[in-house]
């Protein structure tokens, strides 16, 4: 029995690795994709366009636009004198703010009135705008705090009591939003490759016709699913292995928790990948017909797993839909390794849900594709 599988499993490696273009799919396209992830999608938003509309321009206007060019988080690009060129840099996209004076700016403030200042944002795209809007609360929150205490130590006075916020960060201290991803590029990356490789795989069996030569043979058909499935599990585990390496050295992602915890919930879902992939291979008759199937499964899945958007924020009824995608439960695990350092006395739910989950898809796959042979 172990011998068949393992000519079987060679059989799979041979046709694999002697092809360049699936040696580059393999290896090369999740290296890519995980740099492209890594780089540009990127939510820490700095160097934002900004024009400065200064009508008032006196020492304290010039002094608060300095602080927003000084911050980091703004470039300011043009300064304007007019209405028009404010509505021009915002139509054409030069700028995502405009910083305006209004006159009287400077009069108010030291006439110890309440000054006003007009923040104009692009709202086309709502993070970006909302992220603006809070650097922008921030940098006005700390001048008026220095107006305010400088106020009090001239007229001799004590300043007021404040509220100190002390903010801390747990799990990504810093907020870097590629820690946040990259452990979603390994779900993804995992999930595209094993599905494409363990669905084209049989359906090309079936175009060649070597699936009848297959079915002839002494080969029982438990051997010939799991010689057809173990080379890509392996491939799996590989792709896991080299993408957290590369994660690790390029973008310093914290790997918190335990790599044999790791692989272990990887060999877990891989019972669901592949399972679905040979489900897949069974309702194709062609290549085409695979690989359109599987985007037609991923899309939605990777939509429902909380990789881009969070699970809490979706309507009530999409959230109980999640439950039933497998997506979702690597996704937790892969984040609660790398970024919290969490083990398996909080996985395991996690863990038990994907095992048995995969073992279902698993196992009914397998009988599909055994009665597809008879």
């Amino acid at each position: 029995m172990f011998e068949r599988i393992i000519t079987i499993m060679r059989k799979e490696f041979i046709l694999i690795l002697r092809d360049p273009r699936m040696r580059g799919i393999i290896f090369v396209a999740p290296v890519v994709q995980l740099l492209l992830f890594g780089y540009a999608a990127n939510m820490d938003i700095k160097n934002i366009p900004a024009a400065v509309y200064d009508l008032d321009n006196t020492p304290q206007s010039r002094e608060l636009a300095r602080k927003f060019s000084d911050s980091g988080y703004f470039r300011v690009l043009y300064r304007i004198g007019d209405d028009r060129a404010q509505r021009s840099l915002l139509d054409r996209g030069r700028v995502n703010a405009v910083i305006r004076f209004n006159r009287g700016f400077a009069q108010d403030l030291l006439a110890k009135r309440p000054a006003k200042l007009q923040l104009l944002i692009d709202g086309t795209d709502s993070n970006t705008a909302s992220v603006i809007l809070s650097y922008s609360n921030n940098i006005v929150s700390v001048y008026s705090s220095k107006i305010l205490a400088e106020r009090f130590v001239s007229s001799g006075a004590k300043p007021p009591a404040e509220v100190d916020l002390r903010q801390r960060a747990w799990f990504n201290e810093n907020l870097v939003s590629c820690l946040y991803y990259i452990p979603g590029v390994i779900l993804l990356l995992i999930t595209v490759t094993t599905l494409l490789l363990t669905a084209m795989a049989i359906v090309r069996e079936k175009e060649s016709g070597t699936i009848e030569q297959l079915m002839v043979s002494p080969i029982r058909p438990q051997e010939l699913i799991l010689g057809k499935l173990l080379p890509f599990g392996i491939i799996g585990v590989i792709d896991v292995f080299l993408i957290t390496v590369i994660g690790v050295l390029l973008f310093q992602l914290p790997v918190r928790g335990s790599l044999f915890l790791l692989f272990g919930a990887t060999l877990a879902y891989l019972l669901t990948s592949l399972g679905i992939g040979l489900f897949i291979s069974t309702i194709s008759a062609t290549q085409q017909e695979a690989m359109l199937s599987t985007f037609l499964f991923l899309f939605p899945a990777n939509m429902l797993s909380g990789f881009m958007f969070p699970i809490q924020n979706m309507p009530q009824l999409i959230q109980y839909a999640t439950y039933l995608n497998p997506l979702r439960y690597f996704m937790e695990i892969l984040r609660g390794i790398f970024l919290k350092g969490v083990g398996l006395d909080i996985l395991w739910p996690n863990m038990l849900i994907l095992t048995v989950m995969g073992m279902m898809i698993l196992g009914m796959s397998s009988l599909r594709f055994r009665k597809r042979l008879g």
